[in-house]
């Protein structure tokens, strides 16, 4: 379970991106939308450890990891995907689901990860993580890493950012696969409808403050009415989703 307590941020020109927010999340799939600027990736970030907060406390599972570095989270139990995953040169995808993994993880397992998100082992497991791959794909190994890690709290910033309407739909049988397996929390930042729609909770932020928290049933009516006007899913429907 992840509780923030008077989480505020302002950024180094004084601007206050978030306002003293408090949140519980401990169902499996949270996803958080809200306009842009609202402060979803600002509190993703904060939460992962890449930012540290002006003022507030964060619990993991009732342990305070404020304090924490990024990589001290990590070992803690808090994953991180980034909008744009980072491509290492002369790295292979087997090298990185090991070193996710933290152990010698056999060729039966890597696979199994792999293919949890639609990728063909033999096919991926030699390549190197560089420029021959495209978007999707390098999304796609960035949540077998995840798995492969297995941690308590896996965020997902915008997951949708740069790739094509195919890929995007493959992630979203991808989520809603982890959806069903995990054992630990999803908390993904979006604006896609089809995202919300396999979300547990749903939490709008505006203006760096919490404007609706609620399951699916009682939040998505009212983003579909435009209220919220958060939504991108005419993009998703219409074609490619790269802005």
């Amino acid at each position: 379970m992840l509780q923030l307590e008077n989480i505020s941020y302002d950024a180094e020109e004084k601007a206050e991106i978030l306002k003293d927010i408090n949140l519980t999340i401990s169902g499996r799939f949270t996803a958080i939308t809200g306009p842009n600027g609202g402060g979803k990736s600002t509190l993703a970030k904060v939460i992962a450890g890449i930012l540290k907060p002006t003022s507030g406390r964060i619990l993991l599972d009732g342990e305070d990891v404020t304090g924490l570095s990024i990589t001290e989270r990590a070992h803690a139990g808090i994953s991180y995907a980034f909008q744009q995953p980072v491509r290492f040169k002369g790295l292979r995808v087997r090298d990185l689901l090991k070193l996710s993994a933290g152990k010698d993880t056999k060729l039966q397992d890597a696979c199994a990860y792999l293919s949890e998100v639609g990728l063909c082992a033999r096919d991926y497991m030699d390549r190197e993580l560089n420029s021959s791959l495209s978007g999707g794909e390098m999304k796609r190994i960035e949540i077998a890493t995840i798995l492969a890690r297995g941690t308590k709290l896996s965020i997902f910033d915008e997951p949708e950012a740069g790739i094509d309407l195919w890929s995007f739909q493959s992630l979203i049988h991808v989520f809603e696969k982890m959806n069903e397996r995990t054992s630990g929390s999803i908390l993904i930042i979006s604006h896609q409808e089809r995202i919300l729609n396999i979300a547990d909770e749903i939490i709008v932020l505006r203006d760096g403050k919490v404007d609706r928290i609620g399951d699916r049933a009682s939040v998505m009516p009212d983003l579909l009415r435009g209220t919220c006007s958060v939504l991108e899913s005419k993009m998703a429907r219409d074609g490619d989703l790269r802005g």
